[in-house]
């Protein structure tokens, strides 16, 4: 029996990491994606990648309005793996850390953390200023996971596709979602 994992797409850059996500998500049968676009989100991935909104909603399988605050995943009694927002717009993350429920991400995550379920957010901005800082430690005491996609390089990535697929790897980690896409560190020779 599949699991449901909510998936929100925002409007930060980076749509890559939510779609790649979906698309991993597709192969594994244990979990059933539930997917939250932004409008924004719809317009950034028409800048960015070959992807709209009918092909990003093709890879989920539930999708939901991100007005729609009375579905089912607006409820903690909906029992999730938890959720991922991949990209994070620092709006939505600011809207999280506030407690708002302005809109179905906000009320998904905020129902994620209340429930002590697993949030990860994966916030595209940078340089971060104050404002930004301290909503990523509020989220970090309420018990999400910040996770910018900052690549790492020990795994001597080719492609940008082998960036995404380590960032995407290491999120679904949180999740207890193991896949083969993350090189796992082995640490250096001894060269004593």
């Amino acid at each position: 029996m599949s699991k449901p994992l909510i998936i929100a797409i925002t409007g930060a850059t980076g749509i890559i990491y939510g779609v790649r996500l979906l698309e991993i998500l597709k192969d594994v049968p244990a979990v059933e994606t539930h997917l939250i676009t932004s409008p924004a989100a719809v317009l950034t991935a028409q800048h960015e990648t070959d992807y709209d909104k009918a092909s990003i909603e093709a890879l989920a399988d539930v999708v939901y309005s991100h007005r729609d605050i009375s579905c089912a995943i607006s409820s903690g009694s909906f029992l999730t793996l938890g959720m991922v927002i991949a990209p994070c717009s620092m709006n939505t993350l600011g809207s999280i850390a506030a407690g708002l429920d302005n809109n179905l991400i906000s009320r998904a995550a905020n129902v994620t953390l209340k429930e002590s379920r697993t949030l990860v957010l994966l916030p595209r901005e940078t340089p971060l200023h104050l404002v930004h800082l301290r909503n990523m430690a509020t989220i970090t005491e309420m018990g999400g996971i910040v996770a910018p996609p900052v690549p790492s390089f020990y795994n001597a990535p080719r492609t940008i596709d082998d960036i995404v697929d380590q960032t995407a790897g290491r999120v679904l980690d949180h999740l207890g979602i193991e896949t083969s896409l993350v090189e796992r560190w082995r640490g250096l020779p001894d060269t004593r």
